[in-house]
């Protein structure tokens, strides 16, 4: 038969390094999440003494959680879709670029030239009603009137 008996290890039996348990430092977390309309009354009390993480320390404390080879492949894989969003940003930049250039060197004077044609289409057709106006003017002027009939006559 074994017989099993429970050794000790020291790191156990020593005290731990950070707060003790009648600290005043010391929160319990838990308690801050389930009663959180306790907390709105005391918001004041709080002397700025808890330490608060940014988001970049969050990620960086996450290195150690993820092993090496998942971290490489997520590097690989963010920095192929930057690198290929980045060289698609920049080839559209390049392709708008020629197009507005080329559509304001080319669309501009044809804009330009088609208004003129248009300015010279309705002077044109303004000139042949004023000589089409000044040939029937010429015209009624030139015939005699016509007789007045006896009825009219009477009426001036």
């Amino acid at each position: 038969m074994v017989k099993l008996q429970e050794v000790e290890d020291e790191h156990f039996s020593e005290e731990l390094l950070g707060p003790s348990k009648d600290d005043d430092d010391y929160v319990d977390t838990d308690s801050d999440i389930s009663s959180s309309s306790d907390d709105d009354s005391s918001d004041g009390d709080d002397n700025g003494d808890t330490l608060e993480e940014t988001v970049y320390e969050r990620l960086v404390a996450l290195k150690d959680m993820v092993p090496p080879k998942h971290r490489a492949r997520i590097s690989a894989v963010a920095s192929g879709t930057y690198n290929f969003v980045a060289a698609g940003l920049h080839l559209g930049g390049k392709a708008l670029w020629i197009v507005s250039t080329s559509a304001i060197m080319l669309g501009v004077p044809y804009a330009l030239a088609a208004g003129e044609e248009q300015q010279m289409i309705e002077m044109e057709k303004e000139m042949k009603a004023q000589q089409l106006a000044s040939s029937v003017c010429c015209l009624i002027t030139l015939r005699p009137p016509p007789p007045l009939s006896p009825k009219e006559s009477l009426i001036c």
